[in-house]
């Protein structure tokens, strides 16, 4: 930012910084000087120009009065004593006969997007040349005098960082502001005399008829003060970050007004940059100023306090602080502090959105005091913590897929389009981005599998055939938006894929379903190591979650775990033969999706610890024959929803298909362990326990037993 030494004295109380005192007090404040040159006004007055660079965090140095602000706080700190001193000024009188709502009317339609939008009038200016103050002012910080009207925006915008908007009455077709979106290819002549094409998601202020400007980027031509302006309309208002920047980057128009909304402009500072402004329009125009001023938005936000322990700012800065002078750091920022005892309660005033933690406030103080302040240890103390949870959690997770075979593959986060629809869930959209430099890949992926089935194809290509098919596993975030709300969806998932074990040219169903069985034995493999044995994994068929996938080939995971409701860990499945074609794959491949922050939840296993039983079982098997849509899980919770004295447990053995069998069906052989824990049982004992199983499985299922 152009930053005028002469400006910024207005507002430091004594006056008199001269330009290398400002600039080492900024450069130590972490607001480096890029440039610096001696300016000479028509009244031979001196100014130095100061290019100063500013973090993107911080949208409240974009203006004379927070680099003020930064100024003094070093200044104090350091040895001057040197306060802020907020502009001075008197809201023009107004006559109460000529309330604002009688000549003008203001809808906000799109409070999602602008969430505080002040308008006001001023009958009767006299536009012509600025002043020759306000006209210096403006030339200092490298912006060229339009008029008198005009001038007070840019001044307000480098004053006060509050970026403002004039319109003229009169070109306002039915006297009406209406904050809305765009519609769909509405044109818009903005100020630059350009011609533009709007999308919908943008958003516009507009009259009755057509849009005016582009709300936080650019205004309009046909609403533009000149000469002939008699009546005009002063807007102040705010915008969100993200419409601001998505409308600027995809016009490609950069104005200091997008520059400052992309950073956040608190709703709360408006309605003093809004007096400041009609106060000047008044005091260079002339005019009468209408009674009142329209408002139209959400609540304004509540005040934020963060909390600061004196204790973990002196451990963090390194030197021992007491509670009042951190405070007296934090003040000079304008940071209401409440001390008690060592706890800190701070309100944030509304300038600064970027402070929100407690390293946030420590970073302030540090900043304050100077970084060169902070001695340096001849050694560093360090302390051996053991890993988070989370990370041993992760390096088991590495640790159990490398051990079966799994490659870890880190893959870039864009796909192409038509990749990421075929893995798009039901209630979600795409998240594409707009630049070139993309090119045929501009689309964030909403899952991890087009990745792997990428990177599969590369191996094919260079004819990479591991015993036992290519296995891959990738951990990573994914995007996506809701369909209806735009909200912005980002998880990370845990990715695995393997080959289908395949013999012939095509692969067999039987060779199909011991894909999915490597699969199933993959995840159960992991959530055992994570989970521990005691935890119960169910695997349910399930829809397909998106056309990525075979719809009658998929399943989700579940894990009972301590005793709580079953958590939803992912799922698998076979891809589907449109996602192999996308790819270019002969091989079909089995695909898994779990959720990571679900198998951190389970981590760390725990251990199930029983005396070793004092008397044998007596295991029995069974081999049903069913249908082959009854799932192993329906048998198993049917049979032990019977209570069946002394059953101790139901296994799965294995499944048999064949010619013997018949089409459509399967023998399903299950395993049934009995116990006593006071004495040896007798085979006869448990014979009417199998027979009462057996006849269960008969009514339930249909099921048949061969002789």
């Amino acid at each position: 930012m152009n930053t005028s030494v002469r400006w910024l004295n207005d507002y430091l109380a004594p006056a008199g910084v001269t330009p290398d005192q400002a600039e080492q007090a900024l450069m130590s404040a972490g607001f480096p000087i890029e440039s610096r040159e001696t300016l000479a006004d028509a009244n031979t007055h001196p100014d130095t120009r100061m290019d100063v660079e500013i973090t993107s965090n911080r949208g409240d140095c974009i203006s004379h009065l927070g680099l003020a602000r930064e100024v003094a706080a070093k200044l104090s700190a350091t040895g001057r004593a040197t306060a802020l001193k907020l502009p001075a000024f008197d809201l023009p009188a107004t006559n109460p006969a000529s309330p604002v709502a009688s000549v003008l009317t203001l809808r906000n339609e799109a409070k999602d997007v602008c969430p505080l939008f002040t308008a006001r009038v001023i009958r009767g200016v006299k536009v012509g040349p600025s002043p020759a103050w306000l006209a210096q002012r403006l030339e200092a910080a490298g912006q060229r005098s339009i008029n008198n009207v005009v001038d007070v925006t840019n001044f307000i915008a480098l004053e006060l960082g509050n970026p403002c908007h004039v319109f003229d009455l009169a070109k306002l077709e039915g006297a009406t502001l209406i904050v809305r979106r765009a519609y769909d290819n509405e044109p818009l002549l903005t100020l630059d005399a350009k011609k533009r094409v709007l999308k919908s998601d943008e958003i516009v202020v507009a009259d009755a008829r057509r849009a005016q400007s582009l709300a936080g980027v650019i205004g309009g031509g046909e609403s533009e003060v000149a000469a002939s302006t008699v009546d005009v309309v002063l807007e102040v208002a705010t915008w969100d970050p993200v419409a601001v920047r998505r409308a600027a980057r995809r016009l490609q128009i950069r104005t200091d007004a997008s520059h400052r909304f992309e950073r956040i402009v608190d709703a709360r500072t408006l309605e003093n940059a809004s007096r400041r402004a009609a106060a000047l329009i008044v005091q260079v125009a002339g005019g009468s100023l209408c009674d009142g001023v329209l408002v139209e938005g959400r609540e304004l936000p509540p005040t934020r306090s963060v909390t600061l322990r004196a204790s973990r700012c002196s451990a963090i800065i390194g030197a021992p602080l007491p509670p009042h002078d951190i405070a007296a750091c934090l003040r000079a920022h304008e940071i209401v502090v409440r001390e008690q005892g060592d706890t800190l309660s701070c309100d944030i005033p509304p300038h600064r959105p970027d402070l929100t933690r407690e390293i946030d406030l420590i970073e302030e103080v540090a900043r304050t005091r100077g970084l060169d302040a902070i001695s340096m240890l001849e050694k560093l103390p360090v302390a051996v913590k053991p890993p988070q949870p989370s990370q041993v959690a992760m390096r088991e997770i590495g640790g159990v897929l490398t051990g079966m075979g799994f490659f870890e593959a880190v893959t870039f986060s864009f796909i192409r389009p038509e990749h990421a629809t075929l893995f798009l869930c039901a209630g979600l959209a795409r998240v594409d981005v707009d630049d070139d430099r993309r090119g045929e890949e501009p689309t964030l992926r909403p899952s991890l599998i087009p990745s792997l089935l990428q990177c599969r194809k590369k191996n094919a290509d260079a004819q990479v055939h591991p015993d036992g098919g290519v296995r891959l596993y990738e951990v990573a975030a994914v995007f996506a938006q809701a369909s209806d709300s735009h909200a912005h969806v980002e998880r990370r998932t845990l990715a695995m894929l393997l080959d289908v074990p395949v013999t012939g040219k095509n692969a067999t169903s039987a060779e199909r379903q011991l894909g999915l069985r490597q699969m199933r034995g993959s995840i159960e493999s992991l959530l055992r190591q994570l989970a521990g044995p005691a935890a119960r994994i169910t695997i349910s068929p399930a829809a397909a979650p998106s056309a990525g996938y075979d719809p009658i080939a998929v399943a989700e995971v579940f894990v009972h775990h301590d005793g709580a409701q079953p958590r939803r860990i992912g799922f698998f499945g076979l891809t589907s033969n449109a996602a192999l074609a996308a790819f270019g794959l002969e091989v079909p491949t089995v695909a898994a999706e779990l959720d990571i922050e679900s198998l951190l939840a389970i981590f760390p296993p725990r251990a199930a610890i029983a005396a070793l039983p004092s008397f044998p079982c007596i295991e029995r098997d069974l081999s049903p024959i069913v249908a082959d849509a009854v799932a192993w899980d329906t048998i198993r919770a049917t049979i032990e929803a019977t209570n069946t004295p002394r059953l101790e447990g139901v296994e799965f053995v294995g499944t048999y298909r064949g010619k013997q069998i018949g089409p459509g069906k399967k023998s399903l052989t299950l395993r049934l362990r009995f116990r006593d824990d006071a004495r040896t049982l007798r085979h006869e004992e448990v014979d009417p326990e199998v027979g009462g199983i057996t006849t269960l499985l008969k009514r339930d299922f249909a099921a048949e037993f061969r002789v």
